[in-house]
């Protein structure tokens, strides 16, 4: 063990009251001072639930707390290797290619084919960078898959964020679900985690001006970010939790990376049904998110913000189930995969009762 453990909860507690209370300073200093930095235009009300323009730069937060994290992983643990690591190296990189691309786009509504491009790119660092799933033993099919999964997340998350406060609850459910499973297994117990313990904090002091009626918003800078972080983690902690070649313990893993990101995914699936049905592009933001159609039933912003922050709680525990299980067989996968149809069916069963 590279520390004792109570030294480790004390530097993990340490840093994430520091990093919430700096979250809560830094986020309102760029409401104060940045009322038209990221302010969407009036077309945004397309997209957006609320018709009131809100400054979108809440990303720049997450990004900065990002770094201090890193920086704080020296501060905490001085023997460490994670600026040696290619790995660490490639998803700084790929990290901040996703916040200055969503940055752009926040300020200069970015047309479609240049955001795939960098997200692309971003997929490409990542795989050449040694973070990849292992999954087929296959490299070709394995890239592939990474692919798909980095950029349909970073735009899974970014169409997620349509309300007050989803996208921050259940980024914040992802990651704290990540840095349980991290302590509950040793091959995932590494300094490093303080990075998941730094971006609980940041969504967390986010949320206290993201809460309905929300006061600022996090924008494509925000979402590109925490898709690709997002993206990254699952296949480090979730993906490649083990590595094994039997196809029952390939199951284990992918059902725990699907059913911990299933809301995200899910609403994208939904939305993208709903668009090509009636004839209209799924890059097209508009107000026909599952959260939306919540809202139609008659729930208010904020209780469809706590429904979703239950149904990603009740996500977290099963994640953790899941990778907690001894002799798993595909019995589980079937019983878990009949969790994530349900879910599934249901709300876009919700959605599709609704014109809009």
């Amino acid at each position: 063990m590279y520390n004792s453990s109570l030294y480790q909860l004390i530097a993990y507690f340490s840093f994430f009251v520091g990093s919430l209370l700096f979250s809560i300073m830094i986020n309102g200093l760029l409401l104060k001072f940045s009322r038209n930095l990221g302010t969407r235009s009036n077309n945004e009300n397309l997209v957006r639930w609320s018709s009131q323009t809100k400054p979108a730069v809440g990303g720049i937060s997450f990004y900065i707390l990002f770094l201090i994290s890193i920086l704080a992983l020296s501060f905490f643990f001085k023997q460490n290797n994670f600026f040696l690591n290619i790995r660490s190296l490639g998803i700084i990189a790929a990290a901040s290619l996703a916040f200055l691309m969503g940055l752009f786009d926040d300020a200069y509504n970015t047309k479609v084919p240049i955001k795939l491009f960098a997200q692309i790119t971003c997929g490409v660092i990542l795989i050449a960078t040694g973070t990849s799933i292992h999954l087929f033993n296959f490299w070709p099919a394995d890239y592939v898959l990474t692919m798909i999964w980095v950029i349909g997340l970073m735009n899974s998350v970014n169409m997620l964020d349509n309300m007050d406060g989803i996208t921050s609850i259940v980024s914040m459910f992802i990651f704290l679900a990540i840095l349980i499973n991290a302590f509950i297994f040793p091959q995932l117990n590494t300094p490093a985690n303080i990075l998941l313990v730094g971006m609980i904090a940041s969504m967390i002091g986010f949320l206290f001006f993201n809460w309905n009626p929300a006061k600022m918003y996090m924008g494509d800078t925000g979402s590109q970010f925490l898709g690709l972080i997002i993206g990254a983690a699952s296949i480090i902690y979730l993906w490649n939790f083990q590595e094994a070649s039997h196809l029952t313990f390939h199951s284990r893993q992918a059902m725990a990376a699907i059913i911990l990101l299933s809301l995200p995914i899910i609403d994208t699936i939904t939305v993208s049904i709903k668009r090509i049905r009636r004839g209209s592009s799924p890059f097209v933001g508009g107000k026909d998110h599952t959260t939306h159609h919540l809202s139609y039933l008659g729930l208010s912003d904020r209780q469809v913000a706590l429904v979703f922050a239950g149904i990603s709680l009740i996500n977290l525990v099963l994640t953790t189930v899941i990778l907690m299980i001894p002799g798993w067989n595909h019995w589980y996968s079937l019983l878990f995969g009949l969790y994530f149809i349900a879910l599934f069916i249901t709300l876009f069963t919700i959605a599709s009762k609704n014109q809009h």
